[in-house]
């Protein structure tokens, strides 16, 4: 199994539509052969000084897949070139993570 933590960072102001393409994206990733979990995320709030907030322009994807090539073809998915292209000039930041279970 692979493991994916996506880190979007919004530009200022548009943090919103952001995640509403995010979001209508969402249902085409999960149909994806090889898709596990894909879920859209942002900061709890209220839980004290324990947790590190990313921000209130920061969402993250959390993500399980089979298998290296199902995460490939999800890269490579036409849905996903069209999301990518919707936000691309809305966006700060965007940093990927991927994992591999350590035990």
């Amino acid at each position: 199994m692979i493991h994916v933590i996506a880190i979007i960072t919004a530009k200022p102001g548009l943090r919103e539509k952001v995640l509403e393409i995010a979001r209508a994206n969402i249902a085409a990733v999960r149909a994806e052969d090889g898709c596990i979990e894909y879920n859209l995320a942002t900061d709890a709030e209220g839980l004290g000084s324990f947790q590190t907030q990313f921000g209130a322009d920061t969402f993250v994807f959390i993500e399980k897949w089979r298998d290296t090539a199902a995460l490939k073809a999800h890269a490579a998915a036409p849905h996903m070139a069209a999301y990518g292209a919707k936000v691309k000039d809305m966006l700060a930041g965007r940093v990927i993570h991927v994992l591999s279970p350590a035990a």
